[in-house]
C-alpha cells in the first residue's frame, strides 16, 4: 500500500491541530457532534442525490481500493513480458497455456487466453481496450463521488453556520452563551472546509491517480500480448515495451540491466 494519501493527511491534521494548540486553542472544541453530522452526513446526502445509489454504496470499497493499490513496476512487467516472450519463441504459443495458471493479474491472464486461443489481433485488442475503457469509467465515477463531496462540503458547512447564527439571535437576550454559540456556530464551516480539502478531494485525485497508473499499465500488457502473440523477438518485445516508458524509468532499468 502506498502511503502518501494518509500520511498526507495525517500531516495536514497535526499542521492544524498543531497551529491551534500553538495559538492557545484546544483542539477539543472543534469536536461538535452536531455540526459535524450536519456536515458529514449531509454532505454524502447531497452527493448520493447527485449520482447513483451505487455509486454510494460502494463508496467504501472505492477508498479500500485507492488506498489498498500497489502499483507494479514497470520493470518487472517487462521481465515477465519478456519470459513469456523466450518461452512461446522457444515452445510456441500453446505453451504459454500452462502460464496462464500462475499468473495472477487477471487482465494479464485474459490476454494470454485470447492469444493462445488464436483470437485475430485486432479483436484482441479492441477486446482488451474495452476492458481498460470499463475501468477507467468505474474508477470516474468514484472519483467524481468524492469530488461531489469536496465540492457540497463547504456549503453545508455554511448552512450549519446559519442555523448556529439564527440560534444566536434567538438568544441575544442572555449575552453569556452569545460567545460559546458564535464559536460553534463557526465550527461547522471549519468542518465544511477542511473535510473537503483534507479528506473528499484528496481522495478524488488520488482515485484519478491510481486509476491511470493501472491503465498505463494495461495498455503496457496489451502491447506485450499483441508482441508474443506476433512470435516477434524477445529482444524487440523488451525495446518496444520499454518505449512506453518514461526516460527517467528507461535509464533507471537499463542500468539495472547492465
Amino acid at each position: 500500500m502506498d502511503p502518501g494519501t494518509i500520511a498526507g493527511i495525517s500531516l495536514a491534521l497535526v499542521c492544524i491541530f498543531g497551529s491551534m494548540i500553538m495559538d492557545g486553542g484546544n483542539p477539543a472544541a472543534l469536536i461538535a457532534p452536531p455540526a459535524m453530522l450536519l456536515v458529514f452526513g449531509g454532505t454524502f446526502g447531497v452527493a448520493m442525490a447527485s449520482g447513483l445509489m451505487k455509486d454510494a454504496t460502494g463508496a467504501g470499497g472505492i477508498i479500500a481500493k485507492a488506498m489498498k493499490a500497489k502499483p507494479e513496476p514497470p520493470d518487472e512487467t517487462i521481465a515477465q513480458m519478456v519470459e513469456f516472450a523466450e518461452r512461446a519463441r522457444r515452445e510456441g504459443l500453446l505453451a504459454l497455456e500452462e502460464v496462464t495458471k500462475t499468473v495472477e493479474n487477471p487482465f494479464l491472464k485474459k490476454g494470454i487466453e485470447l492469444a493462445v486461443d488464436g483470437t485475430d489481433p485486432e479483436e484482441l485488442r479492441e477486446i482488451l481496450d474495452n476492458d481498460i475503457a470499463a475501468f477507467r469509467n468505474e474508477q470516474k465515477a468514484g472519483a467524481k463521488f468524492f469530488e461531489n463531496m469536496g465540492g457540497f462540503a463547504p456549503t453545508l458547512g455554511i448552512i450549519g453556520t446559519v442555523i448556529g447564527l439564527v440560534h444566536v439571535l434567538q438568544n441575544l437576550s442572555d449575552p453569556g452563551k452569545l460567545g460559546p454559540l458564535i464559536a460553534g456556530a463557526f465550527i461547522a464551516t471549519l468542518w465544511g472546509v477542511m473535510s473537503a480539502n483534507i479528506f473528499w478531494l484528496p481522495i478524488a485525485n488520488r482515485l484519478k491517480r491510481v486509476a491511470e497508473i493501472e491503465v498505463h499499465h494495461r495498455e503496457l500488457l496489451i502491447e506485450g500480448i499483441l508482441s508474443i502473440q506476433a512470435g516477434a523477438n524477445p529482444r524487440i518485445v523488451q525495446q518496444r515495451l520499454l518505449s512506453h516508458l518514461s526516460e527517467k524509468d528507461r535509464n533507471r532499468i537499463n542500468a539495472e540491466a547492465a
